[in-house]
């Protein structure tokens, strides 16, 4: 089986135990989307100012005695109402995270649109258990760097 295909399987299993309050969630953000607008990079295509942001995820639990660890990021462009993502998946070995690309680029996963999406309902699952102050989500947000 491809390692898109399990890590489908895994992201179902882990939305479903989530759901069910079976989970504890240790996760990591570090996301520019706070940043001041005026420091962040811009790029210009075909006339339009696109602001550039980043986010960075660090998905980490135990389910059945084993340890699942995943690393998401998103570039994030935005004109106006306009916004435009690009996703990159990760898996890389547990303890490493580290939010960089040139260190997580060996762990990539082919962030296909349905895996993509599985990703955002286990954010929205985990985020639901976060919500209602469970005790089982520990979000740690931080700044990054433009």
């Amino acid at each position: 089986m491809k390692k898109e295909q399990e890590l489908l399987k895994t992201l179902n299993d882990l939305v479903k135990a989530t759901q069910a309050g079976e989970l504890a969630w240790d996760i990591l953000c570090q996301t520019t989307e706070y940043n001041d607008i005026s420091q962040k990079p811009t790029k210009t295509v075909d006339g339009e100012t696109w602001v550039v942001d980043e986010c960075f995820v660090s998905y980490h639990c135990v389910q059945n005695n084993q340890e699942f660890l995943m690393i998401t990021y998103e570039n994030i462009h935005t004109c106006g109402e306009k916004q435009k993502t690009n996703n990159l998946i990760f898996l890389p070995p547990l303890g490493n995270r580290f939010f960089s690309l040139d260190t997580l680029a060996p762990y990539a996963v082919e962030a296909e649109q349905m895996l993509v999406y599985d990703v955002h309902l286990l954010w929205n699952a985990i985020m639901e258990q976060y919500r209602s102050n469970t005790g089982l989500v520990r979000l740690e947000v931080s700044r990054r760097a433009s």
